[in-house]
């Protein structure tokens, strides 16, 4: 096993490793489930001690959406013993600024409360409360949306800072980068080995292909040493690592990377990185961050969420600063031309999706109701030879197949329903498979694949040569970049050929037509500065852009050159006194419009105006003026003729700018009309909208909400098409209500559509607190406010509720209407206290609840004093009390009383029932008392008003028992003992004082080897082990000062009793017997023992008891008749059972006649051997039935019958039930199987022979 080396002290950054927040302890953190979703419970010890636990919510804090500037709360409750300590939290920032973020606890309800004065939009977050104490911490988790009031552009573009921010301190690196500067020849790049180390055997040639490495050998050297070192360094904080598998996209649209690990230590801290950079991720708020870690016993999944191209890159995780799994996520760039469409197909036919890629694509993944297909007997999966078309067949369709699918080609995706339509044919009858296919996309894919085939191919042509022309320039200045002497190839405008260098692009102009070429000869463009074309050039001789003034051609040298901007032509001499103040700018005119272009010079001197190289002047359609310094060429009424490159010459400068004509977007006046109707859904529902336009080049399209852009993702579904757009919101909410406008923008300007989406919903409950107005015996008013929220549609009533205080039942007051916000309760009962709750209703619903708190009618009058308790009875448990009632009892009914005792030498009086659990009685016995103790008791008399003033306080009184002679409870006086067994004589006694307790047997001491045993209150006398000689009468005597009693107790000892002696028969009176018997060895030794006799005679042939309980030795019978015989059995009985009889002599027929000798009759005998009567039949159930086999047999004596099945006996397999029933022998199976199937035999035997029948059984399948 590994052991743990050292340990990292490097800080965790946000949203990695293990939470902390001062709770936590060292131990075991045992994940816990709260009744309350959404409650996270870690408890930090194995074992609660009994009466404590940890925190939990029974209530949590509300997601909260608010306007700016309102008053934000969150309530929670908790349990917990000890008490948890409640704190406060929030994912992007601190709330210790006492100014903005209040923590209050409100000791009458419990509550714990979190309030936002003022809220700001910066503080929409989600906030975290943590509840904590000894044995655990409970977490919860609640979002806050903040509504702004208006649209602050300077607001919009804070929103996007905190993310730049964030990476700027995130300063902790991963310690194995991929490396980004340039390799030399032959270095491999560090990114390789990273992804070797975590990748399979299967990958290794693919990933040699990829980077470029062909020495295997090495490869394979330099692997295993790394992977040597690397698991050494995993051993200090890793136990156990496998199944490392990489990234991939799964149906729900979010790519995972999964891996079990063992850790050494749980606390160990856990980093993600991308490209080298740590970046956060979440445990506990599952979708709320983009990346997230689950962890399910030694499995961790990290899952990347909302997937964008920049999602790209290579994915590490280190265990403290360990590097333990890297994994490349490659991200295609590729689109869907043609989407799958909506498929209405009939039962049994073949249902088809196909699709048209804008890259080739070996595999996209088809995803069925959130799984995923694959090909097979239900589904084929067709690829175009291109790549690009793709196909989903789904076969002899069902029912149950209907539903959504999907296509997903790396993070883009599309879907689509497919509708299944009931064939309706003739009814019992099943539907026959159908040939024919439904669905498709309904245009020709082939020539859009073919299309797209030639443009990828001009595309990458295209780049090839680009690339070719990098390569051919990088050699030519490889060649050129050793002699800083030679003449510049590129001549910079005003610069002469010494001075050399690579032109750089800086900050360039709108207008201007700036490039650069780097060291390597490539050209770049920088960001253009409007109007101008100003160029500088270092002292090396290498030409910089740089912010230039507006409309000026700028251009300078310093220590190698001596240019100043003046200029003429390209190079030629110039006049340096004049410059252009102001340069052209680009121009986007409407057609039919006025489009101006203006040049201001910084002196008066004359210019010329130039179209595509052709020289301008004043027409019909152009005119050109010149004022002063300022040259101006207007086009009155723009059209496609005017579009070109227009410039303007002056002093030896030019400045240039080029004139496009065309036209807003354009959208038909009925369908912005349609798309500016408001849309109304209810909470819950879609919301949609579709704009048509005409396609136009260079159009962007934007949705907005309340000034904000929408973007894709979440509940917002936005789909732009070449010649429509639509906007989808999934399950509104009441937050999304709202201007809802759609901006179409191309270069010649901007139109927009204006809608509003309403969310009509139940109103949120009405504005409190309740005010309570009035409050008399005989009636209560009470006002609240308004709701906030209305939900969308006016309010149409209020509903009022009632509940009387310690009642559980809500009685419906009333309605009131919408314009009135009170309301007089006028059926009160004066003391009583009401709960009531108020409803908003509007057509939507009802809003939930807002409830007042308890309110008493009138004032509080309380009963005047009860009588002094006085003492009935005492004992050492319990002492009886008794009182009169108050005199005065306010005109108000009383509920009862409270009892309150107090000990002597203490002054703590102790309730002994609270005032919710009134004494209804004038008597109460108090059983919570301590033997020998003094008390006394005083009482106050409850109403509705609540505990009056208590009384006067009782006489002193000690908890002990009263003097008593003893007494015994209920003893037993007889008790019957199997000898051999224990015995246990428990008597209860009452006495006081205690008295001496003394046994006796037969009037002697008993002996030593008797146990006694005494408590309080009882004594009990134990013998182990009786024996006969234990019989007798044992005596209880308990002895006090006051008296002495006594109590006998018999005990007998005995045992089953053998049976009497041998029975003589004897007739005196004609129909009578005289039956006797010796006496059993017993009777001495058992006074209770007696005799029972039965009788048998031949015409009935059954005993029966023709008399019990003899105590003699002899017994008359009566109606003996002549002609039958008779015998007789004579048991002995006790307390313990029966003994075995005793058997009389035959008495009858020839018992008393003299023997006449006769002829001997010849004997009959019955006795034969075994036959069959009825054989077996031969049976071929189904498998699974019943079968039933039988057949007859008789013989003398009964024979004995075996069944056998191939010549194994099967009496006693329990899957056979076999019966004999006088000669009838049965066999009966209740499911057969066809092992049980062969040759059946019933066997007969007795002894006097032996008999066979058999037959065969065939089980069918």
């Amino acid at each position: 096993m590994w052991k743990k080396k050292a340990k990292v002290t490097d800080q965790t950054a946000t949203g990695q490793g293990p939470v902390s927040d001062g709770f936590e302890k060292e131990g075991v953190g045992i994940k816990k489930r709260s009744k309350v979703p959404g409650v996270m419970i870690t408890q930090y010890v194995e074992e609660i001690p009994d009466g404590k636990s940890h925190p939990d919510f029974t209530r949590k804090p509300i997601a909260l959406t608010i306007q700016e500037g309102k008053f934000a709360f969150f309530k929670a409750l908790v349990i917990g013993d000890p008490e948890p300590t409640v704190t406060w939290g929030r994912n992007n920032g601190d709330v210790s600024d006492t100014s903005k973020y209040v923590t209050k606890y409100d000791t009458a309800t419990r509550e714990h409360l979190f309030e936002m004065a003022n809220v700001k939009p910066e503080q929409a977050d989600t906030y975290k409360c943590f509840a904590a104490n000894e044995f655990g911490r409970a977490v919860v988790t609640v979002v806050l949306n903040v509504i702004e009031v208006g649209f602050k552009k300077a607001q919009a573009d804070s929103q996007v800072q905190p993310v730049a921010d964030f990476k700027s301190v995130l300063k902790r690196k991963s310690k194995i980068r991929p490396k980004m500067e340039k390799k030399e020849d032959g270095e491999i790049d560090p990114k390789f080995w990273e992804l070797l180390i975590s990748a399979e055997k299967k990958d290794y040639e693919s990933l040699m292909l990829e980077f470029g490495v062909t020495d295997f050998r090495f490869m394979l050297k330099t692997l295993n040493e790394m992977k040597k070192e690397r698991e050494e360094e995993q051993a200090q904080f890793i136990e156990n690592l496998a199944n490392l598998k990489p990234i991939e996209v799964g149906p729900d649209g979010c790519a995972t990377f999964t891996l079990d690990m063992d850790l050494i230590e749980q606390s160990s801290r856990i980093f993600l990185y991308k490209d080298g950079v740590m970046i956060p991720y979440s445990k506990e708020l599952g979708d709320t961050i983009k990346h997230s870690l689950k962890i399910v016993g030694r499995k961790y999944q990290f899952s990347i969420r909302d997937l964008f191209p920049d999602d790209a890159g290579l994915y590490q995780v280190d265990v403290e600063d360990v590097n333990v799994f890297s994994t490349d996520f490659k991200i295609p760039m590729v689109d869907f031309l043609v989407k799958i469409q909506e498929c209405k197909a009939m039962e049994r036919e073949d249902a088809v999706f196909e699709c048209v890629l804008s890259q080739p694509f070996g595999k996209i993944m088809w995803v069925g109701k959130n799984l995923p297909l694959e090909a097979g007997d239900k589904y084929d999966i067709e690829v175009s030879e291109d790549k690009l078309i793709h196909r989903l067949i789904i076969k002899d369709v069902a029912m149950v197949d209907k539903g959504i699918y999907a296509a997903v080609a790396g993070i883009k995706s599309c879907n689509a329903f497919l509708v299944v339509e009931a064939d309706k044919g003739e009814l019992g009858k099943k539907k026959q498979r159908k040939t024919t296919r439904a669905g498709g996309a309904g245009v020709d894919l082939t020539a859009i694949a073919q299309e797209q085939a030639v443009k990828n191919t001009a595309d990458r042509e295209v780049l090839m040569e680009k690339v070719k022309a990098i390569k051919n320039e990088r050699a030519a200045n490889a060649t050129t970049a050793p002699d800083t002497s030679a003449e510049a190839k590129a001549k910079v405008k005003g610069v002469d050929n010494s001075q050399t260098g690579a032109t750089k692009q800086g900050p360039a102009v709108k207008g201007s037509d700036h490039k650069s070429v780097d060291n390597e000869g490539a050209t770049k463009q920088g960001p253009a500065v409007k109007g101008s074309d100003h160029k500088s050039v270092d002292n090396e001789g290498a030409t910089k852009q740089g912010p230039a003034v507006k409309g000026s051609d700028h251009k300078s040298v310093d220590n190698e050159g001596d240019f100043d901007g003046s200029g003429e032509g390209d190079g030629g001499s110039g006049n340096s006194g004049y410059s252009i103040k102001s340069g052209l700018s680009d121009l986007f005119a409407l057609r039919g419009k006025k489009g101006e272009l203006v040049c201001e010079m910084s002196h008066d001197v004359d210019g010329a105006w130039f179209k595509d190289g052709e020289k301008l002047s004043t027409t019909g359609g152009i005119a050109i003026v010149k004022n002063g310094t300022r040259h101006t060429l207007t086009i009155h009424k723009s059209s496609e003729d005017d579009t070109g490159v227009y410039h303007f010459e002056a002093g030896g400068f030019k400045s240039e700018a080029k004139v496009t004509v065309g036209e807003l977007p354009s959208v038909d006046a009925d369908d912005l009309h349609r798309f500016s109707k408001p849309v109304t859904v209810k909470v819950g529902q879609n919301a949609s909208w579709k704009m048509p336009y005409t396609p136009q080049d260079n159009l962007e399209v934007k949705w907005i909400k309340d000034d904000k852009e929408l973007k894709d993702g979440g509940g917002v579904k936005l789909v732009k098409e070449v010649n429509h757009s639509r906007l989808l919101f999934r399950e509104c909410l009441r937050s999304d209500a709202g201007e809802i406008k759609i901006q179409l923008k191309n270069p010649f300007g901007t139109i927009e559509g204006t809608s509003r989406l309403i969310v009509l919903d139940k109103p949120g409950p009405p504005e409190g607190p309740v005010e309570i107005l009035e409050t008399t015996s005989t009636v209560i008013e009470l006002q609240w406010g308004a709701p906030k929220d209305d939900g969308g549609s006016p309010v149409t009533n209020y509903i009022i509720e009632r509940q009387q205080l310690g009642q559980t039942i809500w009685k419906k007051m009333g309605d009131v209407a919408a314009d009135k916000t009170t309301y007089r309760d006028r059926n009160v009962v004066h003391g009583k206290l009401y709960i009531y709750k108020i409803y908003a209703v509007n057509p939507e619903g009802t809003s939930d609840a807002l409830q007042t708190e308890e309110t008493m009618a009138g004032v509080l009058i309380f009963a005047g004093r009860p009588g002094a308790p006085k003492v009935v009875s005492a004992s050492k448990t319990c002492i009886n009390l008794k009182w009169e009632p108050p005199e005065d009892d306010g005109g108000i009914k009383i509920d009862g009383y409270q009892l309150e005792k107090r000990k002597k030498d203490t002054a703590q009086w102790i309730a002994l029932n609270p005032v919710t659990e009134p004494i209804e009685v004038l008597e109460y016995a108090v059983k919570d008392v301590v033997e020998g103790a003094e008390y006394e008791f005083r009482v106050s008399a409850i109403n509705v008003s609540g505990a009056g003033e208590f009384s006067l306080p009782s006489v002193m009184v000690t908890a002990k028992n009263p003097n008593m002679r003893p007494t015994f409870k209920d003893p037993e006086d007889f008790m019957v003992i199997r000898a051999g067994n224990s015995v246990r004589i428990k008597v209860l006694y009452e006495a006081e004082p205690p008295p001496e307790i003394t046994w006796m047997k037969d009037n002697e001491p008993v002996s030593s080897f008797i146990q006694i045993i005494n408590t309080e209150g009882c004594s009990q006398l134990v013998i182990p082990s009786t024996k006969r000689s234990d019989s007798g009468n044992y005596t209880i005597v308990a002895k006090n000062k006051v008296g002495e009693a006594s109590f006998d107790i018999e005990v007998l000892v005995t045992d089953e009793p053998k049976p009497p002696g041998a029975v003589e028969l004897e007739q005196i009176v004609h129909g009578k017997v005289i039956v006797s018997w010796e006496a059993s060895p017993d009777q001495e030794l058992d006074n209770r023992l007696y005799y029972m006799v039965a009788e048998h005679d031949s015409s009935t042939r059954m005993w029966h008891t023709v008399a019990d309980r003899i105590f003699d030795n002899s017994y008359t019978a009566n109606n003996i008749m002549p002609g039958r015989e008779y015998h007789f059995k004579i048991y002995a009985k006790n307390d313990m059972g029966m003994s075995d009889p005793s058997m009389s002599p035959t008495w009858g027929i020839n018992s008393n006649r003299i023997p006449i000798n006769i002829n001997t009759p010849v004997e009959v005998s019955f006795e034969k051997p075994p036959s069959v009567l009825v054989p077996l039949k031969m049976h071929s159930p189904p498998k699974g039935f019943q079968m039933y086999m039988t057949c007859a047999i008789r013989g003398c004596p009964t024979p004995s019958v075996t069944w056998h099945l191939n010549n194994v006996c099967i009496n006693g397999d329990s899957n056979y039930y076999i019966t004999n029933s006088y000669g009838v022998c049965s066999m009966y199976i209740l499911r057969v199987r066809p092992k049980d199937s062969g040759e059946y035999k019933v066997v007969a035997v007795n002894s006097f022979g032996k008999a066979e029948c058999s037959t065969k059984l065939v089980v069918k399948d």
